[in-house]
Parts: structure tokens; C-alpha cells; sequence
């Protein structure tokens, strides 16, 4: 094969890996810190993340070998040696043929300039032209077998190198969603402890002459590079939300509920999900001083389980019988229909009188994750409590944490069989 006479066509060779994969760590953080303070605030931190993440993955190629295409022509031909009649180490160039063949691939051709940390001492050679690999060779009595063996060992071992980066990718790309979120919340919390140390003065706050009043993502694209998410429009205003404990103590006031339901399942085995519901709804009550009420209308609808605290809603539950994919879909609909901006965390309670509850949670775990508005989960809580995180309907930048929780509620005639059933713990 001929390729030239410098190092411009060896692949593989002009960056170390190791460096390049600290580089992208470094160029991460150093984009979370230059976010603007009110675009960090407003923007939603899934959506962050996902950006972040997608943007500075390595995308080693994978070359596509059933579309390459060969051309062959005449070429002069550097040729050296006694048939030639040429002395030792004299060289001169004759007509002979040229074949030529493009190997189309996907993926980052920057990435032909990096070597893996494993490597040998001969990489491979080849132009990268756009998004194809060309390989080259000249001769003067060529034949299609020796050409083909030629063309198959290159590529074989090109393949080998991108493995061996995969390999080094692998590392790097798994752990940028958690790098990216690790950055972002820990400015977050830093930009808030600030905003909480001047609310602390009794002094008018000034307002900062370049506050932006909308976010536009301005950002020149090459080819299909990840997006800034969009911003809320109005400046950061920090809103009371339920606190995390208190959530998942509500959550575990309900999950206790259900051990009632499954130790004494006759009694429930003929109740409706209004009747049902009323058990929770006593239960959440004695903890939360009254403020726990079921069909309270709240936004747009009416949802089963409200809980109010000073004028506000502080939780947004609905409960419902498994009946498929579907209707599992429209209840997430329902649910984020009656939140309002402030209002973001929710549950739904789902009841499951089917035989096969293993293949329930299968269900609802692979459907939820089919709706528009959802951006990631699950969280896997327990074998029956999964959380994830919405968008809001009108305002995708604010996020929404919906838990499901499923419990199997047995019909009367599966009262008598010993069939074993998931259990909450």
C-alpha cells in the first residue's frame, strides 16, 4: 500500500488518550462554572445533565464496511530492485494501477488521531477524508485476491485500535452524567447560599443592571451537536418546596399502608380505588394534622390525594388500578395536569389485580418511560417503588419528581391459592 512518505497518514498517533479523556473532565467543569448565574437557576438540571453528557462523551468511530466502495486507475508506480535493473536503494516510477477504496463510518474522526492505552509499535495508515477512511494500494501486477487480503487485513487492523479506544471511552462516558451533575449542583448550592446570605440583610437588594430577562441558548452547531436546554424567562425566584424527608416519609406512610392491605387482603380484596383510597387518607392525616383530603380540586382537575400546608399544596398523589399501558399513560397526564408551577413532587399509587404482578412492574416501568415529558428514571427505590423525573407541562424547564408506587391488591378467588406474591418491604 501506498500512502506518502509522512507521518500525516498514520492513524492513531498525534494525541494520547489518556489526555484527551482529563481534557474533556477539565472543558465540563469549566463550561458549568461560565454558565450565567440566572441560567444555571432557571435551567433544569435533567436537561443540564443530558446536555452536558451528550456533548462531551467520546464518539469513537464504528466504520461501515458493507457500504465501502472501490475505484481503481492507472498511477505511477515508485518501484525499486535488480528486476529493474536498478542499483540497491535507487528508485524510480513507472505506469501501474491504483485502487482505491472508501470506508464510509459514524462517529468523530478526531478519534483517528488519538492512541489508546493499548497499542502496538505499527498502527495502522490510511487518509481520513470527511467521514471515510481511504485506504490505498499500487502495483504493478495487482490481483483481486491479493488486493481484497490487503484491504481485509487493514481494516481488521483499524477495528482493532477503535476497540481498544472503545474500551477507554467506555470509562469516561459512563461517568459524565454523574460528572456533570455533580458540577452543576455544587455551583447551584454555592449561587443559593449566596442568594440566602442577602435575604438575611435587612437591605433592598440592587438589581443587577445585565439580570437577563430571557435565556436564548446562542450556540453555533456543527453538524449535531448537543443544544444548550432552554431557560425559564423569568428571573430565579427560590420557592418553598416540601423537603425531601418529608416526601419520603409520606411515601413510607403509604408503603406501610399496603402491608395492612397484604397482611389482611380479604378486607381489601372487594374495595374500589375510592375506598381504597380513604385508608391512606386516615392514615396521612394523623401525621399531617388534617390537611391530607381526597378529591380536592387543585389546577385544572380533581386529584385523589392532596395535602395542604399554609395555603399551599405540598403533594399531589393519584390512585388507580392497573389496567395497561395506556391508561398508565393517561394517569401521568392526568397527574401533571393538576400541578401547578409551584407543585413538584407527586406520586401515583397503583393497585394490581392481575395474576402476574412481576410482569406488572416490567410494564410499568417500560411504558412510564414513553411519555413526552419524561427526562430520567427510574430511581429504583425497592422492588415496587421507582422515582423518576418529569418536565411540567408548560414549562419543561421546571422538574417534577413523580414516585409510582405498585401494590398487588388479590382478587377474591386468588385469596385461596399459594401462589407467592412481590412484597413491599
Amino acid at each position: 500500500m501506498a500512502y506518502g512518505s509522512g507521518r500525516s497518514d498514520i492513524l492513531f498517533y498525534e494525541y494520547e488518550g489518556f489526555s484527551v479523556i482529563e481534557n474533556r473532565r477539565r472543558q465540563l467543569q469549566n463550561e458549568v462554572t461560565a454558565i450565567s448565574e440566572q441560567r444555571l437557576l432557571n435551567t433544569s438540571v435533567e436537561d443540564l445533565v443530558r446536555y452536558l453528557a451528550e456533548k462531551y462523551q467520546l464518539s469513537v468511530p464504528v466504520l461501515d464496511v458493507e457500504n465501502a466502495v472501490a475505484d481503481q486507475r492507472e498511477a505511477m508506480v515508485e518501484v525499486s530492485g535488480f528486476m529493474y535493473h536498478l542499483d540497491q536503494g535507487e528508485t524510480r516510477s513507472v505506469p501501474g494501477t491504483q485502487v482505491i477504496l472508501e470506508v464510509p463510518f459514524s462517529g468523530d474522526p478526531q478519534m483517528f488521531k488519538v492512541r489508546p492505552s493499548t497499542y502496538n509499535s505499527s498502527p495502522p495508515r490510511a487518509e481520513i477524508r470527511g467521514q471515510s477512511v481511504v485506504l490505498i494500494q499500487s502495483g504493478i501486477q495487482l490481483s483481486s485476491g491479493q488486493v481484497q487480503a490487503g484491504f481485509d487485513r487493514a481494516i481488521s487492523e483499524i477495528d482493532q485500535y477503535l476497540d481498544w479506544q472503545r474500551n477507554d471511552a467506555r470509562g469516561l462516558n459512563d461517568q459524565l452524567p454523574a460528572l456533570a451533575r455533580q458540577a452543576i449542583e455544587q455551583r447551584r448550592e454555592k449561587l443559593l447560599a449566596n442568594q440566602n446570605l442577602l435575604s438575611g440583610l435587612k437591605f433592598k437588594l440592587k438589581e443587577r443592571a445585565d439580570a437577563p430577562k430571557t435565556y436564548a441558548a446562542p450556540m453555533q452547531r456543527k453538524r449535531l451537536e448537543p443544544k444548550m436546554p432552554p431557560a425559564s424567562t423569568t428571573p430565579y425566584k427560590p420557592e418553598p418546596v416540601l423537603p425531601d424527608d418529608d416526601y419520603a416519609n409520606i411515601l413510607k406512610i403509604i408503603q406501610d399502608m399496603t402491608l395492612v392491605m397484604e397482611r389482611s387482603p380479604a378486607a381489601f380484596s372487594h374495595m374500589d380505588e375510592e375506598d381504597i383510597r380513604q385508608h391512606f387518607l386516615v392514615q396521612l392525616n394523623g401525621h399531617y394534622e388534617g390537611k391530607a383530603t381526597g378529591e380536592t380540586f387543585n389546577a385544572e382537575g380533581k386529584t385523589d390525594i392532596l395535602i395542604r400546608h399554609e395555603g399551599r399544596n405540598i403533594f399531589i398523589a393519584e390512585c388507580k388500578f392497573w389496567r395497561g399501558e395506556k391508561s398508565h399513560l393517561e394517569t401521568i397526564d392526568q397527574v401533571l395536569s393538576y400541578l401547578s408551577w409551584r407543585d413538584t413532587k407527586t406520586a401515583v399509587i397503583i393497585f394490581n389485580k392481575n395474576r402476574n404482578f412481576s410482569d406488572v412492574l416490567e410494564k410499568i416501568k417500560d411504558s412510564t418511560q414513553k411519555h413526552p415529558l419524561f427526562k430520567s428514571g427510574p430511581k429504583i427505590e425497592n422492588e415496587t417503588c421507582f422515582r423518576y423525573i418529569f418536565g411540567q407541562r408548560d414549562d419543561t424547564s421546571r422538574e417534577v419528581v413523580l414516585t409510582l408506587l405498585a401494590f398487588d391488591v388479590p382478587q377474591p378467588e386468588q385469596l385461596a391459592t399459594s401462589e407467592p406474591r412481590i412484597r413491599t418491604p
